[in-house]
């Protein structure tokens, strides 16, 4: 009886909670790189250089990173729905803005005030989802919610090629199109998180009353053992070295993750694709990281370990990374089939990392120390989303090519596997919630 009240919760919240909170990420991901398609009309039109675009796309992350954990302070204290709601409507209003940028300037204005209005959306959806799912289960669920990052880039592509065809149209510019018509739809999402987002288990109609005590005794049993086992103050989370690991493993990963993301188009355009397939080329690794990174969550749930699921994909994401920074410089009709093909090994390794990732903080804090913890890895990692694009277009405007900047990529994401060995294994936190009472392994 019991195991059937627990897979019927888990269904539910899968299907009731995570296509949504996906859908928002699809589109918080969207508003967040599709500057990576505008960039060679916005650059050619207001004559940014590569290392200008690159300080641009990765100075998004300091906003980011300034307000990352107060945002996520103030959703523990406020409840995930009109939080997440407040961040969709801001970041949109924002990202909308992003058409009429005028210079350099402006443009580093537009882009800090876009992470200033988005920070606390992911780790507060992460830290969310510990109050739904036991960690046990996490792994899968993050993974299917995280899939909306490869999706995004894959579909934004031919969409935003798409767009970009109304050039000239009222007298604006494809790229300006691009941010007016992407930023839309996360405009109408923030809305619809009023309405459609509970805060909590107890407040959703969908559950039977078993199923959210399963839940209750299941996530309270969770968090009495994290308690007895490492506390759950927010003084004690920042000094704790397993937490400041965390933070460097993370900000290798994001490193490798948007120094691609943001500078792919024109890494492609590099090797001689023409410039209508790149946005088509694009959703061709990120449609394979997609399809792996549910797979290999999937497999880590089943086999209850993380450490070692993380260190693969970190080789594998390291070792695309390495082979496309070969590429970079080639020519010919191969050039851009074995640069994808590269990038493909890099985009299945990097982002099958994500979502394990984030079953190992969710499985050591609690409260409000969860929330701040979270955030806080999430901020410092996301450092190296600023580091990875500025590299790139510091590195190309001195020597010319993408070589070593994605050599520097592939090193950062070596750097999250070798941490995360570093760290160990602690077998409680990788199978937290699945020996708890009522929760079956």
């Amino acid at each position: 009886m019991v195991a059937s009240i627990e897979v019927s919760a888990i269904r539910k919240v899968g299907v009731r909670l995570i296509p949504f909170l996906a859908v928002l990420y699809f589109a918080a991901f969207i508003d967040r790189v599709n500057i990576s398609f505008a960039a060679a009309g916005m650059n050619h039109d207001l004559g940014f250089s590569p290392y200008v675009y690159g300080l641009g796309a990765g100075i998004f992350f300091a906003g980011y990173v300034l307000l990352e954990a107060p945002s996520n302070l103030i959703l523990h204290r406020v409840g995930a729905r009109r939080w997440i709601a407040r961040i969709m409507v801001t970041w949109a209003l924002v990202a909308g803005a992003m058409a009429f940028v005028k210079n350099a300037n402006s443009f580093y204005l537009v882009r800090f005030l876009l992470g200033v209005a988005e920070a606390g959306f992911f780790p507060g959806v992460i830290y969310y989802l510990t109050q739904w799912v036991p960690a046990a289960r996490r792994a899968q669920l993050i993974g299917l919610f995280m899939t909306a990052i490869p999706i995004s880039t894959a579909l934004g592509g031919p969409i935003s090629s798409a767009v970009l065809q109304l050039n000239g149209l009222f007298g604006l510019a494809g790229w300006q199109w691009l941010f007016l018509t992407e930023t839309v739809p996360s405009l109408i999402l923030g809305i619809a998180v009023l309405v459609y987002l509970p805060d909590r288990p107890a407040d959703a109609k969908w559950l039977s009353a078993d199923e959210k005590a399963w839940l209750a005794r299941a996530l309270d049993a969770e968090a009495a053992d994290r308690r007895a086992r490492y506390g759950s103050g927010v003084a004690k989370m920042l000094t704790d070295p397993r937490v400041l690991m965390l933070c460097l493993a993370y900000f290798g990963v994001e490193i490798g993750l948007y120094g691609v993301i943001f500078w792919l188009p024109q890494i492609l355009k590099s090797t001689g694709a023409a410039e209508w397939a790149v946005g088509y080329l694009v959703a061709i690794p990120y449609g394979f990281a997609a399809l792996a990174m549910v797979w290999w969550c999937r497999h880590s749930d089943r086999a209850k370990e993380r450490v070692w699921h993380i260190a693969a994909a970190s080789l594998v994401g390291s070792f695309g990374l390495a082979g496309s920074a070969f590429l970079a410089h080639s020519s010919g009709n191969l050039a851009p089939v074995l640069s994808v093909a590269a990038i493909t090994f890099s985009a299945v390794g990097t982002l099958a990392i994500l979502p394990i990732f984030w079953t190992l903080p969710a499985a050591t804090l609690n409260g409000a120390a969860a929330a701040g913890g979270i955030a806080v890895i999430n901020a410092v990692g996301n450092i190296g989303g600023f580091i990875g694009p500025f590299a790139i277009g510091w590195i190309k405007d001195a020597t010319g090519d993408f070589t070593y900047g994605l050599l520097a990529l592939a090193g950062g994401v070596l750097l999250t596997g070798i941490v995360t060995l570093a760290i160990g294994h602690d077998c409680a936190a990788e199978r937290a919630g699945a020996d708890a009472p009522g929760v079956a392994a």
